[in-house]
């Protein structure tokens, strides 16, 4: 499952946080960064998905 959300997490970065967390601050966080650059949202999905 964690291959699933590594994957979601590279392609669609705000997916592969919601599959792990839900919608909580993470997923809000991760929206931001995504649209402040594609980069950041990517990098701090697989944070997030490797720490839990």
């Amino acid at each position: 499952m964690d291959l699933i959300r590594i994957l979601a997490a590279i392609f669609i970065p705000p997916l592969g946080v919601f599959l792990q967390v839900g919608l909580g601050k993470d997923f809000w966080i991760n929206i931001l960064l995504t649209f402040l650059g594609y980069i950041p949202g990517i990098v701090h999905a697989v944070w997030v998905i490797a720490r839990k």
